[in-house]
């Protein structure tokens, strides 16, 4: 059968997995009557509830005689790692833009790669039926994006399609017939080349472990296209790693292919299919699986570093136990061990104590992802502010610098840039109007500066503002970074908070709790108006006598507390402080001292 191996690239939330959707449907991948959830592709209850796709996968279609073995692919730029290791196991991209926002800063960052490997580019420029739809601007866009990006005149010359990956319809033309996805199908086989692993068949057996995965029943899986020659189940094959050197030898127990939204067990894999292997112990990402007699590696992807730290410790408040049934450490330390084993993009270091353990990754988002899995499974953790990592190169000191692109209306323009470039220590990069009454912002910030600005950013643009950002490189260290400038209200006693209490509080700031929640002695329950952290009880009731006035008896009206996500949490909290998270509650702390250390500190205080 015919081969084409594509992925199909496109930012956060612009119709990926929505146009595989369709591409499975009218392809015959589902039986007539078949019951397939809407996003079939987005198997994580998390990727279906957030509306994002956070792990690669792979499917597979036939049209007409060809097999088309798609890869969805990850929009977020924290789960970028991903997307950079599946472009080197297909030979061309559908790049998906939304007619309306143009291409995204994860489209560019992407793209980059896929035009640096020479894959030649179909573009789709989907949600044309939108009502603020700007197709030829968004092509336009799309255009100077590839030149900046050094593309080459062949890759230049893309062909491009006008969709509604929604509708399931794919036109040449903007005023097509709007039927069917037929001419994205033509275009994938005449466009995109087969697999020029096919010539090389008779050759010993190789091929690049790509992702990552593990299966109850199979154990450790490794996916990953052929590179040359035929496996079948059985054959005995050795990994190496991306020096050269020899990890293990193993026995390969299954082959598997991708079919429709399933795996199934083939007899035989053959030069440029996509399949999954099971068998192996130790080999990971970006290691050679071959052929006994083989000794040399095939060149891989190096694993991007990771940016920012988080430690997760025990939860040691006086409400821990009650919900989850996961807390020691120990428990702790397993599953993290057993996420870093299986998520390349993450390291796992113990702290001297034990009791805590330091967790590297991409970015606040893939790290919320994690601990929103962990409390979900019964874990109960204490959570630290995300700290940035730091190299040291030639006696300078650099920090991850992050490529921040900004739509907001024009009104709000000055407040953005001001907090951007002046103390969160970005530099501009560019300024242009992007229609509509908005401007597009692009600048270069460091990761430091943008750890919780993010909801500051929604109130300085009254919620309109859309903020996106991706990683951009290292550059020299940029001086200190002010932290939160609001201070926090601390409970002083232990109990079952207070509606009267909490409604005499509310003139001290915004509340983070409601009335007859459980609170203990240290915990955060709202932000003072003012710069200093305030200690306050929220157990006060209203004193009773047996004297009747006028006003003794009004209702208590509330405001609605402020109920952080989780990720917001994280990003509010300073550095003396904690998210306590448990299956049912997410709750902000002040760092617990032993009273050694809260003696020495009083002492350094004067």
């Amino acid at each position: 059968m015919d081969l084409r191996n594509i992925a199909i690239i496109a930012h956060v939330d612009h119709g990926k997995t929505t146009l595989v959707d369709e591409l499975l449907k009218q392809s015959g991948a589902f039986r007539e009557g078949q019951a397939v959830a809407e996003r079939a592709m987005d198997s994580n209850d998390i990727e279906r509830e957030r509306g994002i796709t956070i792990l690669a996968k792979c499917t597979s279609v036939e049209w007409q005689g060809t097999r088309i073995n798609i890869v969805d692919t990850p929009g977020h730029a924290d789960f970028g790692g991903e997307v950079e290791r599946i472009l080197s196991m297909v030979d061309g991209v559908v790049l998906l833009v939304d007619a309306a926002e143009g291409p995204m800063p994860q489209t560019k960052f992407v793209t980059s790669k896929a035009l640096a490997l020479g894959l030649r580019p179909i573009v789709v420029l989907n949600k044309v039926d939108k009502p603020d739809a700007e197709p030829d601007r968004a092509l336009d866009e799309v255009f100077d994006m590839f030149a900046g990006l050094g593309a080459s005149d062949e890759q230049l010359d893309f062909p491009h399609l006008y969709a509604s990956g929604r509708s399931g319809w794919a036109d040449t033309a903007l005023d097509g017939p709007r039927k069917d996805l037929s001419a994205l199908f033509r275009l994938i086989v005449a466009h995109v080349p087969p697999p020029a692993q096919l010539a090389r068949e008779g050759e010993p057996f190789r091929m690049l472990a790509t992702t990552l995965s593990a299966d109850p029943y199979l154990g450790r899986i490794l996916t990953g296209r052929v590179e040359s020659g035929r496996l079948r189940a059985g054959t005995t094959l050795k990994a190496l790693a991306r020096g050269g050197a020899q990890i293990e030898s193993f026995r390969v127990s299954k082959v598997l292919a991708f079919r429709g939204l399933g795996q199934q067990p083939i007899d035989e894999a053959v030069a440029g299919d996509i399949v999954t292997l099971a068998g192996m112990a130790r080999a990971t990402v970006a290691d050679t699986l071959c052929a006994p007699e083989l000794d040399t590696a095939l060149p891989a992807q190096p694993i991007d570093p990771p940016t920012i730290t988080v430690t997760f410790g025990i939860n040691d408040s006086p409400l821990a136990g009650r919900d989850g049934s996961k807390v020691q450490s120990r428990v702790i330390r397993e599953r993290l061990m057993k996420e870093a084993e299986l998520n390349v993009a993450i390291k796992v270091a113990d702290t001297p104590g034990g009791e805590a353990f330091e967790v590297s990754g991409r970015g606040e988002l893939q790290m919320g992802v994690l601990i929103e899995n962990m409390r979900r499974e019964g874990f109960e953790l204490s959570i630290s502010r995300p700290r940035v990592i730091v190299r040291e190169e030639a006696g300078q000191r650099l920090e991850p610098v992050e490529e921040v692109t900004i739509d907001v209306d024009d009104e709000f323009t000055g407040a953005v840039i001001e907090k951007l470039t002046g103390p969160r220590r970005g530099e501009m990069v560019e300024m242009r109007p992007a229609g509509s009454g908005k401007t597009r912002i692009v600048a270069h910030v460091p990761s430091r500066g943008l750890i919780g600005y993010h909801g500051e950013f929604l109130t300085d643009t009254r919620g309109t503002g859309v903020l996106n950002r991706v990683f951009h490189g290292w550059a020299p260290w940029k001086g200190a970074i002010p932290g939160r400038r609001a201070g926090v209200l601390i409970s002083m006693e232990a109990g079952t908070s207070v509606a009267y209490a909490l409604w005499n509080l509310e003139e001290r700031g915004r509340m983070f709790i409601g009335a007859q929640e459980p609170v203990y002695e240290g915990m955060i329950i709202g932000e003072h108006a003012r710069d200093n952290d305030l200690e306050v009880n929220p157990l006060k009731g209203k004193k009773l006598t047996n004297i009747r006035a006028a006003g003794k008896d009004d209702a208590v009206a509330l405001t609605p507390p402020v109920r952080m996500s989780l990720e917001q949490a994280i990003a509010y909290i300073d550095d003396d402080e904690l998210v306590e998270v448990t299956p049912t509650a997410i709750r902000l702390r002040k760092r617990f001292l032993d009273p050694h250390e809260r003696k020495r500190q009083a002492r350094a205080a004067g």
